[in-house]
């Protein structure tokens, strides 16, 4: 099979950035202070790839008016984290520095924060930014005005409910589905990190309005979870996959396995929206990953899923060779807007950091793929074959319309009407800050995603796992069930103007 005809519905783009000849309406998130953030000395996470990033789409033309909006969010507060995060773990992140941490050792040891997620100066700070960016993001797809939202910042995937993990605090990507599902009656996220997507799985485990496709290196690698057996779990099983791969993959074979699972998921599954991980440690060179993806390979998946005209949301994830991380988030910022953007880099603040060939494009290496065609095959047919055992449209009858236009009764315990939050909606200020006196009311709101169920493991005589004990979000069923309404106000954004490895690595457990 031809890699760049395979699936259903999309269109490669080979010889093309932007996927399609349509323009799309995009909106990009940033916060200047986020590069600021520093998780240590030596430590692989580095926030300062995103401020190269947008240097580069700077110098690029690409945050230029008429280009995409530029917004820079409006930080998520406390009851903003807590719709998936409990309680007293985001009262730690909000307390906890590094002059205090440690009178707080169990605390440490109970919310797994230490060497590879640090505590540093700003933690709260810098959550609250890149969680608020991914939720606003979310909002905008939800009114509607446009089409594809971004934020590189983002992407954080291994948080738990109660925990860090893989140097990730809070799961911003669990907390903007959570947004979209306000809408959209059913949610589709995709992972092409080289880590297994864990947090999200796990957080929707147990429902069928969001399925979860994490294609990740899979053995003895952080963070040892995605059996391709994983499939969900009571009214979510078949509607979690698992596409568990080896090293040194590279572009034609990802396409291939890539294109024919995501096309029929789009058949199949039908989505009101999708979130995309473009985790970059996927990358060819990447100071903590083990595939072979050129830029070029990375960015075809975001044309693929550009090309099917879904409202899109992309977002960050890992990457460590931080030159590469910018290249390639840049180049698919240009996906997304359709722009052709030309090899040699322009001159930049950050350009000694891309030489010797300072070219917009990461090429692969000669790398063994240690992935051979047959074994690839047996993946796709079992994870074919899962899919044929969906129900189309699950949940609600899906159609394409109008959502209603009537708001719903204020908020009776709101204290102060002209406050700049509602209480059960993330966002409602527009880019002008102008106070709202309506606010949709949240679907989810109290939604049932704290509550966990164990299932217990089995084995048969021979020692084979059956089934494997998996803490998740039950999300309740009056919570998911069809959620057609009126979105939020409006994204919590401010409009800003466009400026002219291994794992035994100390702190290496990646995101």
């Amino acid at each position: 099979m031809d890699p760049s005809s395979a699936g259903a519905g999309g269109n490669s783009l080979a010889t093309s950035s932007c996927g399609d000849a349509q323009k799309r309406r995009v909106c990009y998130f940033y916060d200047p202070e986020v590069g600021n953030y520093y998780y240590g000395q030596g430590h692989p996470m580095k926030p300062h790839r995103v401020r190269m990033t947008h240097a580069l789409l700077a110098h690029y033309g690409l945050l230029a008016a008429g280009k995409m909006q530029v917004l820079r969010p409006l930080p998520a507060r406390d009851r903003d984290l807590c719709r998936f995060h409990s309680d007293d773990y985001v009262a730690f992140l909000r307390t906890v520095t590094p002059e205090t941490q440690f009178d707080q050792i169990r605390s440490l040891r109970r919310f797994n924060v230490g060497e590879d997620c640090p505590v540093f100066d700003g933690l709260y700070a810098y959550c609250q930014t890149y969680a608020g960016a991914s939720v606003g993001a979310a909002v905008k797809l939800n009114h509607g005005t446009h089409d594809i939202a971004i934020n590189w910042s983002g992407g954080l995937h291994h948080a738990k409910k109660s925990e860090a993990s893989g140097f990730c605090y809070v799961n911003d990507i669990v907390l903007a589905i959570l947004e979209l599902l306000k809408l959209h009656e059913r949610v589709l996220y995709i992972d092409i990190d080289i880590h297994h997507g864990d947090g999200v799985e796990e957080a929707f485990y147990t429902t069928n309005r969001v399925m979860t496709v994490s294609f990740h290196k899979f053995g003895d690698y952080f963070p040892g979870t995605g059996d391709i057996r994983d499939i969900g779990y009571s009214e979510g099983k078949y509607y979690c996959l698992n596409v568990p791969l080896d090293d040194g993959i590279d572009d034609d074979s990802y396409q291939s396995i890539f294109k024919p699972i995501i096309g029929k998921v789009m058949e199949m599954y039908r989505p009101g929206a999708v979130v995309l991980q473009c985790g970059a440690d996927s990358l060819s060179g990447d100071r903590l990953g083990c595939f072979n993806l050129s830029g070029k390979g990375h960015a075809e998946c975001v044309k693929f899923m550009r090309s099917f005209n879904v409202p899109l949301l992309l977002l960050g994830g890992g990457g460590y060779t931080i030159r590469n991380v910018a290249r390639c988030w840049c180049y698919e910022t240009g996906v997304a807007l359709g722009e052709e953007l030309r090899e040699k880099l322009p001159y930049n603040e950050y350009y000694e950091y891309f030489g010797p060939e300072y070219s917009l494009f990461v090429a692969a290496s000669n790398m063994e793929n240690r992935n051979t065609n047959k074994q690839l095959e047996e993946i796709k047919c079992n994870i074919l074959d899962n899919l044929s055992k969906l129900q189309h449209a699950p949940s609600v009858q899906f159609e394409e319309r109008i959502p209603e236009t009537k708001l719903p009764e204020p908020d009776e315990d709101q204290e102060d009407p002209d406050e700049r939050h509602d209480p059960d909606s993330d966002m409602v200020l527009d880019d002008h800050n102008k106070p709202l006196g309506h606010s949709a009311r949240s679907l989810i709101h109290n939604m049932g995603v704290k509550r966990e169920y164990t299932e217990t493991e089995t084995k048969d005589q021979h020692g084979k796992r059956l089934t494997t004990e998996h803490k998740g979000p039950e999300p309740m069923a009056e919570d998911l069930g069809s959620s057609k309404q009126t979105p939020p106000a409006d994204a919590n954004a401010m409009a800003i103007n466009a400026p002219g490895n291994g794992r035994n690595e100390p702190g290496s457990s990646p995101k």
